[in-house]
């Protein structure tokens, strides 16, 4: 081995790696350069307070700040506690000390160089490690990212979902549920300006859809939105996504989505009813263009859909079916109802000549319970397909999304429904472990369908008498366990 300047005390954190799926992957190693505070301070407390660990799990509900996001390959030691590795300088180059797990292996990582490696440590649950020392990439090299800190709006989303859409107590099933993970790239500039901290090599952050559509007067509209929709929306991305990244504020890039979001739903009901040409599949696998009505103008469909990705949460609404985002414990609505008594729904109806009767609730000439919908062409202009657009940035503190039809919303409240899925995943975690963590994402995730099935049985039993649709959607990529002293 070369000679090397004396070291340098560097002092780091063991439980702040956030976990990445780039081609890139350092989450095994200890060494880490990520910002420091993603680890509250209670947490460290508290585990230092409980002494050494017995092997058994304590779910999150038993830790006061549940913020952190924690890589599946640390070692399980006292977070509290502080490691000094040496840190050479060699001939410009960094060399550090790190600790990688079980059967990793150093290899994996393309940009670090082994120079000496001794197996010698062991937590107290027998996992047992390799400390060894690397030699990091050189400041001008093309991987020098790797060796610095990394923005969390660089890390890909993981999609964690699980859906659940049944019939219940209805005659006929009239509800649809779209789920596309990975669905399109959004140019970072749509969702944020000057990149805000982050390399300037990211250009995009993948996105992933998620749609909840409840039909009435039948299941057509629900059941063409379910196919259609998220096809519109990308293609009026695409088409007016030079503009929207213009877009310099906050402000500015809320008002673009929700020109995108009442472009596309307004397309969309313009296809159901005919007036706007739709692709029509013919012999030979070819299409044709037809103006025709996609059902009868009585039947009609909500649409709530919601964009994931790792920075931002985009969600559209038109109609009674909802969006809930449990963050710090509490229940945050994405979406507020269009139904024809809120204040200023009742206005807009009774200023284009509508009438809101009361025949079991509110509704728009006595017949239709909500004051948005898409199809419904028979009650135009009193029920629009307008949407409402929420365009939200990401927490650390974010916990799961919930999107449903109101046959959930009507007998569970924002914050029962988010504490019950939140407790269900959880359990799914105590029972079962941790899904390794390149089996995560792909397919449905069984915690959050766990969650989705157990709400639906919970709707049914407090009397819900409509079809349920539910999506859960895991936002924390990795959740975070420790063991019970």
């Amino acid at each position: 081995m070369e000679d090397m300047t004396p070291a340098v005390a560097v002092t780091l954190s063991l439980a702040n790696s956030i976990c990445d799926s780039s081609p890139v992957d350092i989450t095994q190693l200890k060494n880490v350069t990520d910002a420091a505070d993603l680890l509250p301070d209670s947490t460290m407390e508290e585990q230092s307070k409980k002494g050494s660990c017995d092997g058994s799990v304590v779910d999150e509900d038993e830790v006061e700040d549940t913020r952190a996001v924690i890589s599946e390959g640390l070692l399980v030691v006292d977070a509290g506690s502080e490691l000094t590795l040496s840190m050479e300088i060699d001939n410009g180059r960094v060399l550090a000390k790190a600790i990688i797990l079980g059967e990793s292996s150093i290899e994996e990582v393309p940009t670090a160089k082994v120079l000496i490696q001794d197996t010698k440590i062991e937590d107290c649950s027998g996992v047992t490690a390799s400390e060894v020392v690397i030699r990091l990439p050189e400041e001008n090299s093309s991987n020098n990212h790797v060796a610095k800190g990394r923005s969390v709006y660089e890390l890909d989303c993981i999609p964690l979902w699980g859906t659940v859409s049944i019939q219940g107590n209805r005659y006929e099933m009239e509800d649809a549920v779209a789920v596309l993970p990975h669905f399109l790239k959004l140019p970072i500039k749509m969702l944020m300006g000057d990149h805000e901290g982050m390399s300037p090599s990211l250009t995009h952050l993948t996105g992933h859809f998620f749609g909840v559509y409840d039909g009435h007067g039948g299941y057509q509209v629900a059941d063409y939105c379910r196919d259609r929709l998220h096809f519109a929306l990308a293609e009026e991305i695409e088409r007016i996504k030079d503009e929207l990244c213009k877009r310099n504020t906050g402000e500015g890039r809320q008002v673009q989505w929700e020109k995108v979001f009442t472009s596309c739903f307004l397309n969309v009901d313009g296809e159901i009813e005919g007036r706007i040409g739709r692709a029509a599949a013919v012999v030979g696998g070819s299409s044709d263009v037809v103006l025709e009505a996609v059902a009868s103008e009585t039947v009609g469909s909500t649409a709530v859909v919601a964009l994931v990705c790792s920075s931002h949460l985009v969600v559209s609404n038109c109609g009674d079916s909802r969006a809930v985002l449990y963050r710090g414990k509490e229940a945050m609505p994405l979406s507020v109802d269009h139904k024809p008594d809120r204040e200023d729904e009742y206005a807009r109806i009774e200023n284009a000549g509508g009438k809101v009767i009361q025949w079991q609730g509110a509704r728009v000439f006595g017949v239709l319970a909500m004051s948005r919908s898409l199809g419904d062409r028979y009650l135009k202009p009193y029920v629009i397909p307008e949407p409402e657009v929420t365009f939200m940035p990401r927490s650390r503190e974010d916990d799961c999304l919930i999107i449903a039809s109101d046959g959930l919303w009507d007998v569970m409240s924002n914050q029962e429904v988010c504490e019950v899925a939140r407790k269900r995943i959880l359990m799914w975690h105590k029972k079962h472990g941790a899904p390794p963590l390149a089996e995560r994402g792909k397919g449905t995730d069984p915690a959050c369908q766990a969650a989705a099935e157990y709400l639906s049985v919970l709707a049914l039993q407090k009397g819900s008498k409509d079809n349920i649709s539910i999506i859960v959607v895991d936002l924390k990529a990795q959740r975070k366990f420790k063991t019970r002293a």
